[in-house]
């Protein structure tokens, strides 16, 4: 287990599950925006490149994390990584086309609230990814 997850281990050892995919999510995200930062401003590499290998290390993190921290699943990593890519892949885009279908929906209902069709369509997809991917790697990804 990696130091990162002894540490959130041994402070969160009664929260649920979904606390810790919370963290998780927190820490895995820091990580690629940090890095895509890095390597598009210090590094001067391509945006293509930057946001393709930050999007890959926050990946990579949320895998080690949820694995061992958030799930303390024992499912081989040959089994859990093909799973963990699709659950991945239907999450963005089951979110995409919802969060797309509702923010056009409420666009105009709500005249207090000042927010843009992409701007609603963003919070709306942040949370049906969070809580579709939360599911897909609880029962899917790192279950036997």
């Amino acid at each position: 287990m990696s130091s990162i997850a002894l540490i959130l281990e041994s402070c969160l050892k009664r929260t649920n599950s979904f606390i810790r995919f919370f963290i998780v999510g927190v820490i895995n995200t820091l990580t690629g925006l940090s890095t895509m930062f890095l390597l598009l401003n210090i590094a001067e590499l391509s945006y293509w490149f930057s946001t393709f290998i930050g999007n890959s290390i926050g990946a990579i993190v949320s895998y080690s994390l949820n694995r061992t921290f958030t799930f303390q699943s024992k499912v081989t990593i040959k089994k859990s990584v093909p799973r963990f890519i699709a659950v991945i892949l239907f999450c963005y885009l089951f979110s995409y086309k919802v969060s797309e279908m509702a923010a056009g929906m409420i666009i105009g209902k709500f005249p207090l609230i000042r927010l843009t069709g992409e701007n609603s369509a963003i919070i709306i997809g942040t949370a049906v990814y969070m809580i579709t991917n939360y599911f897909g790697q609880r029962l899917y990804v790192f279950r036997k």
